[in-house]
């Protein structure tokens, strides 16, 4: 039995070290870029070894892809989560979000920004998971939303998909312009104040979002 279980211990560790390389290498080079052969030289392991913890490319790349599921999850909405529900926890997720890009959790940005992109048109398994990924984090942002309207933090809202899509597109154009253009805050502040003002113009509370960090607290 402390064979067996030392065996999958071992499993699952090279598992995790194989995904952590593969994430960040599909961020850059996308999931069709990944390589059983040249993972395997990344991490220091046979090409036949890292095989036989996947199976197949495809399978490992759908297992990119929940990795960098629980990544999100522990970055952005785990940590959104110690805040009270409604509008707080709506600024700490997009506040999260932006960090989670900016300060490059994978070298090629947001990992789910990549794969959409290189997948919307390619139906088939991969486009599936990563579709439904997307959409558990929709259905959450819009929760949110819904929940803050509910509770009347945001009185002058009345469709809570609409902001979703504003906030997801303000999100991804920082990403996508940090990257173009070699790195650097300003997309991201931009995608702040941004939001801020779209927020206030609800009728959000100012301190609220400035707790959150999105309104810097004033000077003195």
């Amino acid at each position: 039995m402390d064979v067996i279980d030392g065996r999958r211990l071992r499993g699952d560790e090279s598992r995790r070290t194989v995904l952590e390389r593969a994430m960040d290498v599909a961020s850059v080079h996308g999931l069709g870029g990944l390589s059983l052969g040249t993972l395997a030289a990344d991490v220091g392991a046979s090409k036949s070894g890292v095989a036989a913890l996947f199976g197949s490319k495809e399978r490992l790349q759908v297992a990119v892809v929940q990795a960098a599921r629980e990544v999100f999850l522990e970055t952005v909405i785990e940590p959104a989560r110690s805040q009270p529900r409604g509008l707080p926890r709506l600024a700490a997720l997009v506040m999260r979000w932006l960090a989670y890009s900016q300060n490059r959790v994978f070298t090629g940005g947001c990992f789910f920004l990549a794969a959409a992109t290189e997948f919307d048109s390619k139906p088939g398994v991969i486009r599936d998971a990563i579709a439904e990924q997307l959409d558990e984090w929709d259905g959450y942002l819009v929760a949110t939303i819904g929940y803050a309207m509910r509770q009347g933090e945001l009185p002058l809202l009345d469709d809570a998909e609409q902001l979703a899509f504003e906030l997801r597109a303000l999100e991804e154009q920082a990403n996508s312009r940090s990257l173009l253009r070699g790195g650097g805050d300003e997309p991201y502040r931009r995608a702040r104040r941004a939001t801020t003002d779209r927020l206030l113009s609800l009728g959000a509370d100012p301190t609220v979002l400035e707790a959150s960090g999105l309104v810097p607290a004033p000077a003195g």
